[in-house]
């Protein structure tokens, strides 16, 4: 074989898949009581600032990862070979990742990336809904799924039996943006922790009535409308009423640990609540308020003894970015440049 015919083939043949996520902030979920057949509902919005992996074919599994991220890996591999026989020899390398269990979504994310890139190595087209299935993801909320999927706003249908279907997608003002706070506490249950609790059906049906008509009759017109006061004002009620679901399991409407934070939220911003277990909270702002009201946050968290980072939450209004790229060409530019 010749320089030219194995130039041919080894440029077909290795394939390196880049996928880079949004991250997911969690805006609550509507009726955990089932009463109408389907459980829970969710609503939430894509942030920029996810994971990034690359992912290529080898001789067998090698993670290059931290921590938690390589038992997920490890688990999403093993799923997709079981479920496509797509095999389990692949190199993957966490380049960048979302911090674990501090409700922005991280094991939903992480799942669907290494999901994807090992679909379209294999020349699969399983559809999101599909690969959500498959991963496991979607039990309790499609809001992953879907931020991954498409960006935005999104709100999926309530789980019955299958990844819940989803019902709303809408583009998230560029202008608005949210000031996240990340305290230094107790991370929010993991998928073990919350497994006992969302098991059971339980909440309030009066509750859930009452979240369903604020999200069809003033949070989702709002969005379409742009208008942030009204949307800011019908989150934070949302987020409330969501809270009297879980109080029973996390001591209160929101987490004790975090109750200081969201009071100056809520008195600062246009709405705020808790990403799903938390301790990640967040107040909905205009982006170009963000350098004033960071550092006012901040003055406030020293004042009072709280440890937290303060970042800026911008949205995403697109799915999860996928870049095919040529091995051998990455190494034909890397060995010119040395």
């Amino acid at each position: 074989m010749n320089i030219c015919e194995r130039f041919s083939r080894e440029k077909e043949r290795v394939i390196i898949m880049i996928i880079r996520t949004p991250k997911r902030l969690h805006l609550g979920l509507i009726d955990p009581t089932g009463y109408l057949g389907r459980r829970f509902g969710s609503l939430g919005v894509a942030l920029e600032g996810g994971y990034e992996i690359k992912v290529l074919p080898s001789e067998s599994l090698e993670i290059r990862a931290n921590g938690e991220d390589v038992e997920t890996i490890k688990k999403a591999v093993a799923k997709m070979n079981l479920a496509f026989g797509t095999g389990t020899g692949y190199l993957i390398e966490v380049r960048k990742a979302i911090p674990r269990h501090i409700g922005l979504g991280s094991t939903t994310q992480l799942s669907l990336a290494v999901g994807t890139a090992i679909a379209k190595l294999n020349g699969l087209s399983a559809s999101i809904e599909e690969l959500g299935r498959v991963l496991g993801r979607g039990k309790n909320s499609g809001a992953g799924i879907y931020a991954f999927a498409y960006g935005g706003f999104v709100l999926d249908g309530g789980v019955k039996g299958e990844v819940p279907p989803l019902i709303f997608r809408g583009d998230f003002p560029e202008e608005w943006a949210f000031l996240l706070v990340i305290p230094e506490t107790r991370p929010g249950f993991n998928e073990e922790e919350e497994k006992p609790i969302m098991g059971e059906k339980f909440g309030d049906v009066n509750v859930a009535m009452e979240i369903s008509h604020r999200i069809l009759l003033g949070l989702l017109p709002a969005l379409k409308e742009k208008n942030i006061k009204a949307f800011g004002k019908h989150l934070s009620a949302i987020q409330t009423l969501v809270g009297k679901h879980f109080a029973e399991f996390q001591g209160g409407e929101f987490r004790e640990d975090v109750r200081l934070i969201l009071e100056w939220l809520m008195k600062h911003t246009y709405g705020a609540g808790q990403s799903s277990w938390g301790p990640t909270v967040y107040g909905l702002i205009l982006r170009e308020e963000f350098q004033k009201l960071s550092a006012e946050l901040s003055d406030y968290l020293r004042e009072h003894g709280i440890k937290a980072k303060v970042e800026l939450g911008l949205p995403r209004n697109i799915g999860a970015e996928v870049v095919s790229e040529n091995a051998f060409l990455e190494r034909l530019i890397r060995s010119v440049a040395q």
